[in-house]
């Protein structure tokens, strides 16, 4: 299955992008070259936008914030903090660990990182996230990647990938090399070593997790190169998937109920 070479849609995407109307260019999605892109300069949220369900534009209630160098997601409510910019071709580092604020709930604690975002915020009215593939970072669930379909004017935004897959014992499907090639359009493609016995419960850990504990810092890294998107969680390279539509986006991080905190968020150019 050689995929060695960035394919002829993905470069022609990244070169030009259409607008909602399709008659207008917009600028097209950047491809870091040299040295780190900082998305985040650890003093304020220049270079963001945030959007939350209940005021859209609107962040009254300071959901998205800065301190001590941090970008401080409260949780409260459902929501994003999205790069002003596309792009495409990039190895992104995050490095992020949960605060205490829960959703009441029993359940894991739970955020993500949204790549090749597209398509209007809220996702024209049908929910909240951009069109995009989920890099998940719910507990024992780090890795984990979701598309996530959207909405344009009438037009459906097709978000989709293929990996190559096992399915485990709990009958979820998993990234294993060399495995059954299944395309993903809803559905969740599990990370590599997914506990199939783990209960999705507040503060649990699967006996595989490469993740940290909640109060340490988890490094997590998505290569995206071209239509393929690789994920490594502190070092554990846990899950990965080609032919993605769309292969450029902004880069959103979640805010899903949960209190969480982010130190680093960053661009690195793909090594050659």
């Amino acid at each position: 299955m050689a995929r060695s070479h960035v394919p002829f849609v993905a470069v022609l995407f990244c070169l030009m992008t259409t607008s909602a109307k399709g008659d207008d260019l917009k600028p097209a999605p950047i491809r870091p070259t040299e040295g780190i892109v900082s998305l985040f300069n650890g003093k304020d949220l220049i270079g963001l936008s945030a959007w939350v369900k209940d005021g859209q534009r609107e962040d009254s209630k300071r959901v998205f914030s800065v301190h001590d160098n941090m970008i401080h997601v409260s949780g409260e409510g459902h929501g994003y903090l999205a790069t002003a910019r596309e792009y495409c071709d990039y190895h992104l580092v995050v490095e992020y660990k949960s605060g205490q604020r829960t959703d009441g709930g029993k359940y894991v604690r739970n955020s993500g990182v949204l790549l090749h975002a597209t398509g209007p915020d809220g996702n024209a009215g049908n929910g909240t996230w951009m069109a995009s593939i989920e890099c998940q970072l719910a507990q024992g669930c780090a890795g984990d990647l979701i598309p996530i379909r959207g909405k344009r004017n009438d037009d459906v935004i097709p978000v989709s990938f293929k990996s190559e897959t096992v399915l485990g014992p709990d009958k979820r499907p998993r990234w294993k090399t060399g495995g059954e090639v299944l395309t993903f359009t809803g559905r969740q493609l599990w990370w590599n070593q997914h506990d199939p016995d783990f209960k999705e419960l507040l503060d649990t850990r699967g006996k595989h997790d490469v993740e940290s504990p909640r109060d340490e810092w988890t490094r997590v890294e998505c290569l995206c190169e071209g239509q393929r998107i690789t994920i490594i969680v502190n070092g554990h390279t846990v899950n990965q998937c080609f032919e993605t539509f769309p292969p450029a986006g902004k880069i959103l991080l979640q805010s899903e109920g949960h209190e969480i905190y982010f130190r680093t968020f960053e661009l690195h150019p793909l090594k050659k």
